[in-house]
């Protein structure tokens, strides 16, 4: 029998970072306008991403003069030119995270990034889809699915990601609560450093024993911590600080993201029926409405870089250690782009041209399981959910966040399977 860690409970357990989702990342229904308007000013402005939308600024930003990026071809400049923009997380992913490739640069994160993606190639993504994939959808689904009714952030897309990852970890299921806890409290930094800084220390401890215990005890064909453990480019291997500081962000990056982008998804295409229908009809359709759901709103709206050298964008004159904030979410509803930005059309033609993983060396490393997840949640809700609509009589589902997005429900109303 394995032996598995103990992970450590905050010292004072009933800190609950769930319930500071919209204080943390912003309740605002619609922050396109206002950005559209400014994008129509200029692309390129010397401000703040979170005081012009009404929030309070970053403390753990450090003081560098703002950028802030909203233009489609401006900010696809600046995720592909890493020479002259490096990463800008040290301050917050840095300290919680610790050494992941999302602090990196060439050369460091070139190399360490071949090697992590030995341990997402398509091959192994793939047989994930059905080993992790598919007993996930299925034990959540079979909840309720003769029910006639549910709602699917709270039964369905808010487990469903962090299932998964619970499996890929072999993370025995009474510890899997807890974990979820510690994890996401590593994304309150700025407003909450201590309790940050806390879990990013229990996590450490926790992965740390944990990756000992799988260089001992490997665990089967698909324990990520054994692939990563074993994935090498020309005889190099990753350091257990890189491994550990990966684990520590995994949840985040491949849970919490996932999770948003699929209740986004789901909400964009029971508010268009029609769309629903015709991909529902026509399962060529998903990648198409995955796509257009990553541009439309996509997991992250908000991605820093820091300017290592003086340079100019779009007229603007952007100095060396200018602190660069990226609107993903912005360029992509740049209507110079992306004709009628705000409506979401799973037939729109340039679709795949969207920032929803980021461009460039620092482009998701994940994004092909996300792919997968998505695909097929969407086959399982189709297959198993028929009529599946939007509940009349319960309130509709409305998509907030201004740096993170999703909505808090979607109440639905199917025929149950009898």
């Amino acid at each position: 029998m394995q032996h598995y860690p103990v992970l450590e409970d905050f010292d004072d357990p009933s800190f609950d970072p769930f319930m500071s989702d919209e204080a943390i990342f912003g309740s605002m229904v619609d922050p396109w306008t206002p950005l559209a308007e400014l994008r129509r000013k200029g692309s390129v402005h010397e401000r703040l991403y979170h005081p012009f939308l009404g929030m309070p600024p970053d403390a753990s930003r450090p003081e560098m003069p703002p950028i802030l990026v909203l233009g489609f071809e401006e900010a696809y400049e600046v995720l592909n030119t890493p020479a002259i923009f490096h990463q800008g997380y040290m301050h917050n992913l840095g300290v919680t995270f610790g050494h992941t490739l999302s602090v990196m640069n060439a050369p460091e994160h070139t190399r360490y990034r071949r090697i992590l993606q030995r341990a997402f190639l398509p091959q192994v993504v793939a047989k994930w889809g059905e080993t992790l994939v598919e007993p996930v959808i299925d034990e959540l689904l079979g909840k309720f699915e003769k029910r006639g009714e549910a709602d699917l952030v709270d039964e369905f897309t808010q487990h469903y990601p962090f299932g998964i990852i619970y499996r890929q970890l072999g993370l025995p299921p009474e510890q899997a609560t807890l974990f979820h806890k510690m994890a996401i409290s590593q994304t309150v930094y700025w407003a909450f450093p201590d309790k940050a800084k806390e879990a990013s220390r229990k996590l450490g401890v926790f992965f740390a024993e944990l990756v000992e215990q799988r260089k001992r005890e490997p665990g089967g064909p698909d324990d990520l911590i054994a692939i990563m453990l074993n994935a090498d480019v020309e005889g190099e291997g990753m350091p257990d600080d890189v491994i550990i500081s990966f684990l520590r962000q995994l949840v985040n990056a491949a849970g919490d993201t996932t999770f948003r982008m699929t209740s986004c998804l789901l909400a964009a295409l029971l508010e268009n029926p029609d769309q629903y229908a015709a991909v529902r009809d026509d399962r060529s359709l998903i990648l198409h409405a995955i796509e257009e759901g990553l541009r439309w709103e996509g997991p992250v709206l908000v991605q820093d870089r820091i300017a290592v050298t003086e340079t100019e964008l779009a007229g603007v004159k952007i100095p060396a250690g200018a602190y660069v904030e990226v609107v993903a979410g912005a360029a992509n509803r740049d209507e110079s782009k992306f004709p009628d930005p705000d409506l979401f059309d799973v037939y729109r033609s340039n679709k795949t041209s969207h920032l929803g993983f980021s461009r460039g060396p620092h482009i998701c490393v994940g994004q092909h399981l996300a792919r997968v997840e998505m695909t097929r949640a969407l086959n399982a809700i189709f297959d198993r959910l028929p009529n599946l609509r939007l509940d009349p009589d319960k309130p509709r589902p409305v998509i907030r966040g201004v740096s993170l997005r999703r909505p808090d429900h979607i109440h639905v109303k199917f025929d149950p399977v009898t």
